[in-house]
Order: C-alpha cells, then structure tokens, then sequence
C-alpha cells in the first residue's frame, strides 16, 4: 500500500552525515522524497512507497548514524502525492 510521511529527527542529527545515512536507506527502501537540515537543528525527511519501507524508515530514524544522539522523532502521515521521482539531499 502506498503511504507518504514527514519526519521531524530532533537531537544530535546535523554535522555528522545524518542525511546522508537517510538517503542510503531510503534507497535501499524504494523510498522517494527528500530530506533536508531545519534552522531549527532538526533534520526533516518526506518520504513516499510502501507502508512497510516507511515503517523501517521510522526505525532507521530512531536509531540514527553512529555519531548521532535522537532525542525524539515527530511523525506525521501525509497524502500520498506521487510527484517525487527520487530520494534527494536538500541544502538550505
């Protein structure tokens, strides 16, 4: 079933490769979407494919690269939209 999120990773998740990490599962995940560092400090990821690469992806999120420390991870289902053809790296 397709499905489509944004994830919000708030903690220690920027200057250590974070995005670069979620890019190589979305990958592997068939996931397209982007993900991109917040002002905030947060790091942002919209994601669209099956349930079930969006569920891992939550599960990646949580867990984050060696160096990271995830304080908590905002979820939020979105509409199905279709209009992203690959998983991208935003910069500001």
């Amino acid at each position: 079933m397709k499905k489509a999120g944004r994830f919000v990773v708030q903690g220690t998740v920027q200057g250590i490769f974070f995005r670069q990490f979620v890019k190589e599962h979305c990958n592997d995940l068939k996931l397209r979407g982007f993900v991109r560092n917040l002002e905030s400090g947060e790091v942002e990821v919209i994601a669209e494919g099956e349930a079930e690469g969006l569920d891992r992806l939550l599960g990646f999120l949580k867990t984050g690269p060696e160096h990271a420390q995830i304080r908590n991870v905002k979820v939020e289902e979105r509409k199905w939209s279709g209009d992203f053809s690959e998983f991208k790296i935003l910069r500001f």
